[in-house]
Parts: C-alpha cells; structure tokens; sequence
C-alpha cells in the first residue's frame, strides 16, 4: 500500500492533532508527556550535562518541571504534541521530543525540540523514534509534509537529519536570538530541512534498514 496522503483524515479536518496518543516500537515508546516523567528527564538531562550545549535549548535540571509545562501548555494551545521518549528495555524516560508548529490547515509538523540522554543517542532507540513520528504523520495523520529545524552550528543535529533523509531547504539567517547564558544575545541561523509526502515511501524503506542492519561502534559514532 502507498501511504500518501490524499485527503485530510477527520483527525485533522477537526483540528484534533493535538490529541495525545501513544506510538510503540522494538526499542521505544512513544508517550504522552506528563509531570511524572520528571524525575527521569532530569536525570537523562544530567547524562552529558546536556544544557550546557550553547546552540541547544535544553532545559537544566532546576528548570524541568517548568519545561514540561511548557510544552504541555502549548499542547493545550493546539500548537504541539508533546512526547517523552521512554526506553522499553528500561521504561525509563531518556528524552523528550514533539510534533510542534502544528498547522492543520495546510497537514504539516515540524518535528523538533528533541533531546536524548547521551547514553541513547545515534542508537536504534532514536531512529525508531523518527520512524514512528513519520509513521504516524504520514499515514495516519496524511501529513503533506514534515519539518525539522535545528541551529547551524549544531552539526551532530544536522547530520542526524540529513541521515533521516530529509533535505535542506534553506537557512534562515538571524532567525531568533539565543537566550543561553554561554551566548546571550547571539543571533541564530536556523537550518530548515524537510521531508513531503512523496518521498516517504523510500525515507520509510531506508530506516527500516537502518533499524535491522548490523551496527558497529564506528556506525554509531557517525
């Protein structure tokens, strides 16, 4: 079956994207961000020391519980869908990750404000993770298209969604000011990529593969 799109679902045509559903993997689940899932996310934070990275916006441990309102806030806005990243080996959350910049009308996501513990990164964990949001974006949700953007500088970010298959659509110059302390005042270039419909088919194919094929320590380190 080719999952294109072709017409909205009653899902989107009734501006309900925001409804909170689970999504399962061999490696990850996917579930609906909450309060309880504090504790976790602190500590998968802690794994790497992840917001001292000056080009990310991660939140620091002090600052979890307002970020996870945050984000449930924009949930309720209509805006976002906001997940953490649970490890089924472990049922742990190592991260958090969103459908944000929600546009019905037109059936497109962005996938972004996505952070994993270090531990977990460049894993199968995380290309599960992308597989079930492009999954549930695509074919049920019959996305048009779906966005990634992340800083210029953040290099490993960038790489890890060219590596999805998405491609660059262009740079927005000066596009926000970067509140962190180590670059307050700085100007961001934001890096747009995007994946459309037609090509999910063969971006689908391609991290199936990825998901079975033999890793080594030099592929994960990639």
């Amino acid at each position: 079956m080719n999952p294109l799109p072709t017409q909205p679902t009653a899902q989107l045509q009734s501006g309900h994207l925001c409804q909170p559903v689970t999504l399962s993997g061999e490696h990850v689940v996917l579930a609906p961000l909450s309060a309880a899932h504090h504790d976790d996310l602190v500590a998968a934070a802690q794994d790497g020391e992840l917001w001292r990275l000056w080009y990310t916006a991660i939140a620091a441990p002090e600052a979890m519980a307002s970020e996870i309102q945050r984000r449930l806030d924009l949930q309720n806005q209509g805006s976002m869908l906001a997940f953490a990243v649970l490890e089924k080996s472990t049922g742990r959350a190592v991260g958090m990750t969103t459908y944000m910049n929600i546009d019905n009308i037109n059936r497109r996501v962005e996938i972004g404000s996505t952070w994993y513990r270090r531990r977990v990164q460049r894993t199968a964990l995380n290309t599960e993770c992308k597989l079930l949001l492009l999954e549930q974006a695509f074919e049920r949700l019959q996305c048009i298209a779906v966005e990634f953007r992340t800083h210029f500088f953040n290099q490993q970010s960038r790489a890890g969604i060219e590596r999805l298959g998405a491609k660059l659509d262009g740079v927005l110059r000066s596009h926000q000011v970067n509140p962190h302390p180590q670059a307050m005042g700085s100007l961001r270039d934001t890096c747009v990529y995007s994946i459309v419909a037609a090509e999910w088919p063969t971006v689908r194919a391609h991290l199936k593969h990825q998901l079975v094929k033999p890793r080594t320590a030099a592929a994960d380190a990639a």
